[in-house]
């Protein structure tokens, strides 16, 4: 354990020293003052403008699942160009020689990362939300977003070999997020094309208010993590 917090600390030296990424840590305070309250005020501006009763409104619940989904996306994004860089240098094949082990090397890049998104989106979700979600709609979401966090730091470490690929890597894996939309604009049953995305089940569990199509969620979400990881894994 101590030394899964000695190599967690040395992550977290490198990202004081990286503006970008310890700006990234930050974003979702920033996203979160502007979504609770940047938002209704162009909501009002768009209903008197336009006359009508709501124009947003109807998609606060979207809305707040991509809040939901941004903690965790910016700190794996973090952790995952910290260990692009390693792997690019090569010392994350010698940590796994080290005490540190395989194991711990995971733990401190990919796992207290998304344990501390789990834990800022739990507090941050009851402050900045836009709808009346219950408490465990918001450790629902929170753990969705978690384990999607995870998937776009494994995409990231799986798919660039530099951090100019990992940042076009980021850009397009973010853009699966746009599936937890699907259920909020399509009726149909063609909406179920996108059924193997797990943003899809997760916009689908708050849109109709049915928790259990979190199961999917979170069945896809390990699936994507184990082929990834073993990818990761081999290319490393």
């Amino acid at each position: 354990m101590k030394t899964i917090r000695i190599s967690f600390f040395q992550m977290l030296a490198y990202m004081r020293r990286d503006r970008m990424l310890f700006a990234a840590c930050l974003a979702p305070i920033l996203a979160g003052f502007l979504f609770r309250f940047a938002i209704p005020l162009l909501e009002a501006a768009l209903t008197d403008w336009f006359h009508v009763p709501a124009i947003i409104v109807p998609y606060y619940a979207l809305i707040d699942i991509f809040f939901a989904m941004l903690s965790p996306a910016m700190f794996c994004f973090v952790s995952a160009m910290v260990a692009l860089e390693e792997t690019d240098e090569k010392t994350a094949a010698y940590l796994f020689v080290t005490p540190l082990g395989r194991n711990g090397y995971l733990a401190s890049r990919l796992g207290i990362p998304s344990v501390a998104a789990f834990l800022v989106t739990s507090v941050l979700m009851p402050v900045f939300k836009l709808t009346s979600l219950s408490t465990v709609d918001i450790i629902l979401l929170a753990a969705g977003g978690t384990l999607q966090g995870i998937i776009i730091s494994l995409l990231i470490l799986t798919f660039s070999s530099n951090k100019l690929e990992g940042m076009a890597i980021t850009k397009l894996s973010t853009l699966m997020i746009c599936g937890a939309a699907i259920p909020f604009f399509i009726k149909h049953d063609v909406q179920y094309v996108l059924s193997p995305l797990p943003y899809f089940w997760i916009g689908k569990t708050i849109c109709e208010s049915v928790p259990i199509y979190m199961l999917p969620a979170f069945i896809l979400s390990i699936t994507w993590i184990c082929f990834l990881l073993k990818r990761y894994l081999r290319k490393i």
